[in-house]
């Protein structure tokens, strides 16, 4: 609201005139809603994509896929028994909280900030947060994303979300799909091969044998979509560095989803001028 009462770039983009007043807050908070519920964001990103200048530099046949922990809007001394048990904090703005030898799990403890946060943790050695898993399906051509989805953060949840994206591609045809050492599981790997689509799973051969064997590693392809695939990253750095997305600023699985796909559709936007002006 601030913008909207000096800035004259944001005052020209929504069509207000120098002296006009700008709106109420309440505004924005109903139409955020009616957006949410009418699924805009997923909406702008299909309009944005089935341009027939975009549709050209897309790839129906070779993607990727890869999830993100979105940090939640919650502190972690909102993580609380559900019961109702546990010691509060001490008081004040910032009270301080002991949790050691206390044992905390999402079957038993929930943010009272934002319940649809989980406690998660994305790898070893790193820090438990509270948090959304982003899950993004990029195209192997140019590397631009077309599919988006935001979860509660499980440990099965990335793979649910890659065989969701992955078995909603239009198109009766075969895909490859490439992922990491994370995917190669092989339930997944199973699943993705009775929906017509050839796993290009990194092999994960740590203490264990992997899902993917001869039949899909000797193809010249396969080491191509290992290569591809890296990409991914490039999204999740710049919906985090440059959007600000890499702690959410909303709460609730639909208004974190909904933002998500916002931003994702902005990194789509960012790359497209260059990627449509060198293929003209």
């Amino acid at each position: 609201m601030e913008q909207l009462d000096y800035n004259l770039l944001f005052r020209w983009f929504v069509g207000l005139s120098l002296d006009a007043e700008i709106w109420d807050a309440t505004v924005f908070t109903k139409n955020r809603e009616r957006l949410i519920e009418g699924d805009i964001a997923r909406k702008f990103m299909a309009a944005v994509l089935s341009q027939g200048s975009v549709k050209a530099l897309l790839s129906d046949d070779h993607f990727s896929v890869d999830g993100t922990l979105i940090e939640a809007w919650a502190s972690i001394k909102s993580f609380r028994p559900k019961d109702g048990g546990g010691a509060p904090p001490a008081p004040g703005r910032n009270g301080e909280q002991d949790f050691h030898g206390e044992k905390r799990s999402n079957e038993t403890h929930a943010s009272t900030t934002d319940p649809d946060a989980r406690l998660y943790r994305k790898g070893p050695g790193q820090p438990a947060r509270l948090g959304y898993l982003g899950h993004v399906l990029m195209e192997n051509r140019h590397a631009l994303v077309v599919d988006t989805g935001l979860t509660l953060a499980t440990g099965t949840a990335e793979r649910e979300a890659a065989l969701e994206m992955g078995a909603a591609r239009p198109g009766k045809h075969r895909i490859t799909l490439a992922a990491d050492k994370a995917y190669d599981v092989a339930g997944f790997v199973a699943d993705l091969r009775t929906h017509n689509v050839t796993p290009h799973v990194a092999q994960n051969t740590t203490n264990r044998r992997s899902s993917i064997d001869g039949r899909t590693t000797r193809h010249p392809g396969y080491a191509v979509s290992g290569r591809v695939r890296k990409r991914i990253e490039e999204v999740f750095g710049w919906t985090k560095a440059v959007a600000g997305f890499r702690k959410t600023r909303h709460r609730g699985l639909a208004r974190v989803g909904w933002m998500f796909t916002l931003t994702v559709t902005a990194y789509n936007l960012i790359r497209l001028p260059k990627l449509v002006g060198a293929a003209a």
